[in-house]
């Protein structure tokens, strides 16, 4: 390992990405899955997990971006990939040709991919999302018989092939919610309206990780995991991944910069929030926000240093942040183990959610592009 990377570094374990994968596929045996790989995988390397994740089962790829589809193609990665966040504007033309599967809300993303197609000379393949009661992106119920009337027609021509109708949940993170029932009954009824006149869609999909792992009902045919194929649970009241069958991916590790001993009384980092109790060693931990470590952890989060848990001792600065060491004895260079598995008896990306007040998916969807990944089981 080279002076870079022993700084601070993610160690991502692609064999974890596997078995991930095929324990959700387990959980839909029926469906196909989409291994959702937006935001650099979850900060996790977009185009090494989605290869992982293809070796593993699943038959489609999912970004939010169509630049991160792009990239994809241009890496070399082949497959069925769906990209879904667009704007006017956009990369239509250069999705089409690069066959890629294109996520439609409203009339003016028809009609600008119907243009791209036929400034391309290809059919596009599009896929409609219905908003079923999330609020976010997606057509409102009372605009969907006008969507799909023109999706019919640009069909009719030849621009477009609709290859898919799909929708998103807002709660299945909370079992029995509500909204559950009620979202999943309005996709049935905009399914069966789009199956009416006309529309064969190769697949119809809502299921998001909490669902895939809890909702079968929702399966249909396809499911989309995100954050479980990285083996993080999508929300500690589902269970930890161990009790989900999952294996946390991404290890964040750094290397002690300094071992010192302070007086009683000392003073640690800005703001002085902490002050030593005793006479002490502090240990220097070279990574902080700049690296994707939240502020807010600040005093809070969890780090393994010695075979022991300890607390960012005072805030975390940009690139550093200190931790306590109580007395015990650390060299520069030691192992500090920020997050990992619970079952190796290190802190988690959730255990750094509750430190820093969010959730799992923003801890290891932050860690900043200048932590290097290192690959494992590649």
């Amino acid at each position: 390992m080279n002076e870079t990377v022993t700084r601070v570094y993610a160690e991502i374990d692609l064999d974890a990405v596997r078995e991930n994968v095929r324990a959700l596929r387990e959980r839909a045996p029926r469906s196909q899955l989409m291994a959702v790989v937006k935001a650099n995988a979850y900060g996790h390397g977009a185009v090494e997990c989605a290869r992982a994740a293809q070796q593993a089962g699943a038959t489609w790829l999912g970004t939010a971006t169509p630049d991160e589809a792009l990239a994809l193609r241009a890496a070399g990665v082949e497959g069925r990939i769906m990209c879904w966040l667009w704007t006017p504007g956009g990369p239509w033309r250069q999705a089409v040709e690069a066959d890629l599967d294109v996520s439609v809300s409203g009339m003016w993303a028809l009609d600008e991919v119907r243009e791209a197609a036929r400034a391309a000379g290809r059919t596009a393949r599009v896929q409609l999302k219905a908003d079923t009661g999330l609020g976010r992106n997606g057509c409102q119920p009372a605009d969907w018989e006008d969507l799909v009337g023109a999706a019919v027609a640009a069909q009719a021509e030849g621009t477009v092939q609709v290859t898919g109708i799909w929708s998103h949940f807002a709660c299945a993170d909370e079992p029995g919610h509500p909204s559950i029932r009620l979202q999943l009954d309005a996709f049935r009824e905009m399914l069966a309206h789009a199956e009416k006149e006309g529309i064969d869609p190769e697949v119809r999909h809502m299921a998001n990780s909490p669902a895939t792992l809890t909702l079968p009902e929702s399966h249909f045919d396809l499911v989309r995991p995100g954050l479980a194929v990285y083996g993080v649970s999508p929300a500690p009241e589902l269970g930890t991944p161990a009790q989900l069958g999952l294996r946390p991916a991404m290890t964040l590790k750094a290397s002690l910069a300094l071992v010192k001993t302070v007086p009683a009384g000392h003073g640690v980092s800005y703001g002085h929030h902490y002050v030593t109790g005793a006479e002490t060693t502090l240990a220097l931990v070279p990574a902080g926000y700049a690296d994707g470590i939240p502020r807010h952890a600040s005093g809070r989060g969890p780090v393994l240093v010695g075979g022991r848990i300890r607390q960012v001792a005072g805030r975390v600065a940009m690139d550093q942040f200190v931790v306590d060491l109580e007395g015990d004895e650390a060299r520069a260079g030691d192992e500090a183990v920020l997050f990992g598995d619970a079952e190796r008896g290190e802190p988690t990306a959730e255990d750094w959610a509750q430190a820093a007040q969010t959730i799992a998916y923003e801890i290891v969807t932050r860690i900043g592009g200048r932590v290097p990944r290192v690959y494992l089981g590649g």
